[in-house]
Formats: C-alpha cells, sequence, structure tokens
C-alpha cells in the first residue's frame, strides 16, 4: 500500500475506475448477448431493438477508450449483418 498521499489518492481512483470500466463493459457484452439470442429465437423485433440499446452501449465503450472505435463498428456491422439475414 503507498504511503505518499497522492500515491493513495490515486490507488483509490483507480479501484473507482477499474469498477466503472467493468460495468461498462459487462453492460456492453450483455447487450450483444440479448441480441444474440433474439436472433437465434427469430424474433425481428426484439432483435431490432435490442442491437439499438447494444449499438448505443458499443459506441459509448469506444468512445470512453474502452474498446476501439473500429472494434465496436465490425461488432456492430457483425450483429446487423445478422438481423439483414433475418429479413431476407
Amino acid at each position: 500500500m503507498p504511503n505518499i498521499k497522492s500515491a493513495i489518492k490515486r490507488a483509490n481512483q483507480n479501484k473507482v475506475l477499474n469498477a466503472q470500466n467493468s460495468s461498462t463493459k459487462s453492460a456492453m457484452r450483455t447487450a450483444m448477448k440479448k441480441v444474440e439470442a433474439a436472433i437465434v429465437n427469430n424474433d425481428l423485433d426484439a432483435a431490432k431493438q435490442n442491437f439499438a440499446e447494444a449499438a448505443k452501449k458499443l459506441d459509448k465503450a469506444a468512445t470512453k477508450g474502452l474498446i476501439h472505435k473500429n472494434a465496436a463498428a465490425r461488432h456492430k456491422a457483425r450483429l446487423a449483418k445478422k438481423i439483414n439475414a433475418m429479413n431476407a
């Protein structure tokens, strides 16, 4: 454990920020899984609704620097491709 006051504060900040980042990333993954589940169940309306939420969470994570912006775009594109395949 650090002895210097600023180092103690930094350690506490790191704990808080790590918890926030973990929570955001977990919510992002959960949203993506909901879209996948709706696609498996052939529920187009739920898939589209969940996709909007997942896209929002992916963009937010990319903005915060949790994932790369191209990774977010890739995940959105793959989910959208699966949803569009349901329409055809």
